[in-house]
């Protein structure tokens, strides 16, 4: 890992090497390089820099590859747009620098805008792909665990009411809301309840319970689909 990084830290520094030779090598002395070339030469970096950074403001998810791609496409775009910008400054090298500035700052302003504008949609995008994950991870858990309890009953008429519950649940929406909430706390309860009555082999408790519980999950799935 430590030499994969090493490799990826050279790469990143070539062109900075490579454009920095060529910038003193072709160019004047340092001390006769006017205020609008300096300024370009210092926009480049930063639009180098912000491009080496873009991995730390993609927001990890299970949609990081997506994250990641829009991120790094505005960056390389800047970064591009100000490499032109900048080398065309820089050979025109006019005396004043209030044009090399205002245009080069204008670039990065918009640029920054756009940046976090994706950011911030990004985040609501990943917020919403966490409620997801946990609105489907509600009901696996809930079919999974009673499908374990349906293994474990051996009483007929207790095992077909327990299958009842299996099925609502099972065919239950899967988007939530939060008027839903402490229905399905309730439910997570009851299942709990649900699962030492099974391991006690309670049959009057397991028919109660689950009677129960498919109140509960009809009241959910009612609620839901009143707010749809």
């Amino acid at each position: 890992m430590k030499k994969k990084n090493f490799l990826w830290t050279i790469l990143n520094l070539i062109f900075l090497v490579i454009f920095n030779v060529v910038f003193f090598v072709l160019g004047d002395s340092g001390e006769t390089h006017n205020a609008s070339v300096w300024i370009s030469y210092a926009f480049i970096h930063f639009a180098y820099f912000m491009l080496l950074l873009t991995p730390m403001l993609v927001k990890k998810g299970k949609s990081s590859h997506i994250f990641g791609f829009s991120i790094y496409a505005i960056s390389v775009t800047y970064f591009l747009l100000e490499f032109v910008t900048g080398i065309t400054f820089m050979l025109i090298a006019p005396e004043g620098y209030k044009a090399a500035l205002l245009v080069q700052i204008c670039i990065a302003g918009l640029y920054g805008i756009i940046l976090v504008a994706n950011m911030i949609a990004n985040e609501h995008t990943a917020e919403v792909e966490e409620k997801r994950q946990s609105e489907i991870a509600y009901i696996k858990d809930a079919s999974s665990k009673l499908k374990i309890l349906l293994e474990s009953i051996s009483h007929t008429d207790t095992k077909k009411i327990v299958e009842r519950v299996y099925d609502t649940i099972n065919s239950s929406p899967v988007k939530s809301n939060p008027k839903a909430q402490d229905i399905e706390v309730c439910i997570i309860e009851f299942s709990n309840k649900l699962e030492s009555a099974v391991r006690l082999e309670n049959n009057e408790s397991i028919i109660s319970i689950s009677n129960n519980l498919l109140d509960l999950i009809n009241k959910r799935n009612n609620l839901l689909q009143s707010l749809n």
